[in-house]
């Protein structure tokens, strides 16, 4: 009458309370404060080396500057501040941030008091004779044409000429009218020259890169340019004293 049949066993086997024994038993609590302290110490972790990264670019590779006074007008303001790169100090030839060429706006320390620092545009490179007529610069007899210069910042540049000694640099401000440069102090020691502008990041409107301003040397010489045979030439600040 009724169909009573054994009920098969299950196909897992015997359930055995030994199963139990690795089950993984949570306490929520104590787990959530671990989890706290581990989070904490990773950000602590993550805070120091940002700091240690960032101290370390700030020592040997970048460094933030404020432009002072209108020397380097058109190309920056006073007030302006810049990102320089201080790997020029090491002389990396195969990296543009890394090494000094003409055009190249640096910074350094003035010559004739360490305390201050100075930034100028690079007109003359080690070995090279720089000779100012008619309010035109001349390298090595060569005419520099420097499209960065402003005519209205540039009327009055006084004659002039300077051997470049090596380890050395020429250098000028842009608004030329209104620049103490190498032309009334003379050159600048390579070892004083700690940075090479590349970065404006303020005013905003001005924010971005900073170029070297492409000066070209042409073809054109000065007409009968006379041979200075001493190694340091007629410094240039001699005219202006």
């Amino acid at each position: 009458m009724f169909n009573l049949q054994k009920k098969k066993e299950s196909s897992f086997g015997v359930v055995s309370a030994d199963d139990d024994q690795d089950i993984e038993i949570l306490k929520y609590k104590r787990a959530s404060k671990q989890g706290l302290w581990f989070e904490s110490l990773r950000l602590l972790r993550d805070i120091f080396l940002i700091v240690t990264i960032f101290t370390l670019l700030i020592v040997f590779v970048v460094q933030p500057v404020v432009v002072d006074g209108s020397s380097m007008v058109p190309e920056l303001h006073n007030g302006e501040r810049l990102i320089v790169s201080k790997l020029v100090y090491y002389d990396i030839k195969g990296f543009s941030l890394g090494h000094i060429e003409r055009g190249d706006i640096v910074v350094f320390w003035f010559p004739d008091d360490p305390d201050k620092s100075y930034v100028k545009r690079i007109i003359g490179l080690p070995g090279e004779m720089v000779e100012i007529e008619d309010g035109v610069v001349y390298i090595d007899g060569r005419r520099l044409e420097e499209p960065y210069l402003n005519e209205e910042f540039n009327k009055s540049l006084p004659d002039g000429r300077s051997k470049v000694k090596p380890h050395y640099y020429f250098v000028m401000g842009d608004n030329r009218d209104n620049s103490s440069d190498s032309r009334y102090w003379g050159l600048v020691p390579e070892k004083y020259i700690y940075g090479k502008a590349f970065f404006r990041y303020w005013k905003p409107s001005n924010l971005g890169f900073i170029k070297s301003g492409d000066p070209q040397l042409l073809e054109e010489d000065i007409e009968n340019p006379e041979e200075d045979e001493d190694e340091e030439g007629d410094d240039l600040r001699a005219e202006n004293d």
